[in-house]
């Protein structure tokens, strides 16, 4: 592909001057500055193109200088060339091909993992949020743009990558994964005894849908008996706006959801709940982390300052503001960060995130022997207890005594553990009989 690049830097200076809001957004600028600056670019366009060591194609030197603007303003904006833009269409759908991680450009350089999707093969590799990524296969990703590194992560199905990874106070250490073809499924959903669980891994087109039959499932096998419920937003790094809006609109039954703000003030726009609560008023606690991104932060941003639930874990991403993807025709589009989000209450989320009301750190919990191993029921010649179910009371104490060796094994998720006994507490706290005085 050849471009005349006199002819279109005529045509762009001729629209910089005719068009008054462009120029009005661009304070006034002098053009005739701007015609020297769109020379300078046509000037390095073609010593690049005559005199670089390595033949490049006319696509792929303004593809990157494309990509080079955008890249230079945040870690967010870029250019997506027609195959990336048909990934990105895909993704949305809630399927995709790869390793099944959520990343970003760190400031250092390299690429962050913002969180790994559950059950892909960079979940079952031990991949966490907040991980950097400074080797594929050995090549070094420093000088990489964003879109070059995750080229080289994509790759056949079946086919294995190796990646070096940077954790906090850890060596350097690498990583083997094999690429699969990832299928998210946005809901996922289980009883906790009387607490419904349910787990939003990614805000997809399939988010509301899921996240309504996971209400009517616990609705129709425990209906009264249903205590509340946990909604687990970690390392969910975000997604489609409108999902999330969604999501929140289903437990609030008026007032502001969220809040976007760009350069014009007249720009403004607002996004409030319909009557109706999904949950019919059942207390909720929302569980977020390091990992819960963007569309998660706008979630637990809308029901923390609405007091609609109670949001446990540890401080959120803080990614706070909106790209707007912008159809570049056969060319793809570009992603260009237009605003900010803000929470009902006013809050931007941008670089500070959501603040836990209970902070509650991931741990690993362990039973000690606290002594007292002996009891009545061990001592020779102890009576026996008469009561009917007593024989069906011993066996669950034993068992309680004994332990399950299986259970033991398994981890226990001790900020869900903690989530699970908020909700029994304000269950029995409102079923407390209250003194009246007549």
């Amino acid at each position: 592909m050849t471009i005349r690049f006199s002819t279109a830097i005529t045509f762009l200076a001729t629209f910089l001057l005719i068009t008054p809001s462009f120029a009005q957004e661009a304070k006034q600028e002098d053009p005739a500055k701007t015609y020297q600056l769109l020379n300078l670019f046509s000037e390095v366009f073609e010593k690049v193109r005559t005199d670089y060591v390595e033949e490049k194609t006319d696509q792929e030197i303004i593809e990157a200088a494309i990509q080079g603007m955008l890249s230079s303003l945040d870690p967010h904006s870029s250019f997506l060339n027609a195959d990336h833009f048909k990934d990105m269409q895909v993704q949305t759908k809630g399927q995709f091909g790869g390793l099944g991680i959520q990343v970003s450009m760190d400031p250092s350089g390299l690429v962050k993992v913002i969180s790994p999707i559950d059950d892909t093969p960079a979940y079952k590799a031990g991949i966490k949020a907040g991980d950097l990524i400074s080797h594929l296969d050995g090549e070094a990703v420093s000088g990489l743009t964003l879109n070059q590194a995750v080229d080289k992560m994509r790759g056949p199905v079946g086919s294995d990558i190796t990646m070096t990874v940077r954790r906090n106070g850890e060596k350097p250490f690498d990583v083997t994964i094999t690429r699969a073809v990832i299928k998210v499924p946005s809901v996922r959903n289980r009883l906790e005894g009387d607490v419904g669980y349910i787990r939003i891994t990614s805000f997809t087109e399939q988010t509301e849908a899921g996240l309504k039959r996971a209400i009517d499932k616990f609705n129709k096998e425990k209906g009264d008996r249903l205590k509340g419920i946990v909604l687990d937003l970690r390392n969910n790094p975000g997604g489609l706006l409108d999902q999330a809006i969604a999501v929140s609109d289903a437990f609030l039954g008026r007032g502001e959801i969220v809040s976007t703000r760009s350069r014009r003030a007249e720009d403004i726009q607002r996004f409030n709940a319909r009557p109706g609560d999904i949950a019919d008023g059942l207390p909720i606690v929302v569980l977020i982390n390091g990992g819960s991104a963007s569309a998660s932060e706008i979630v637990a941003g809308a029901l923390q300052d609405h007091a609609r639930a109670l949001i446990l874990g540890t401080r959120s991403f803080g990614k706070g503001s909106v790209q707007t993807i912008l159809p570049l025709g056969v060319h793809g589009a570009m992603r260009l960060t237009t605003a900010r989000y803000y929470t009902p209450s006013g809050r931007s989320i941008q670089a500070v995130g959501i603040e836990p009301d209970i902070k509650v750190e991931l741990a690993k919990i362990e039973k000690i022997n606290a002594g007292g191993g002996t009891r009545e029921a061990d001592l020779r010649g102890s009576l026996r207890n008469t009561d009917d179910n007593a024989e069906e009371r011993q066996d669950k104490a034993d068992k309680e005594r004994n332990g399950d060796k299986k259970e033991k094994e398994e981890l226990v998720d001790y900020q869900l553990s903690r989530a699970l006994d908020l909700i029994e507490g304000i269950s029995l706290y409102s079923e407390m009989p209250r003194n009246t005085e007549e």
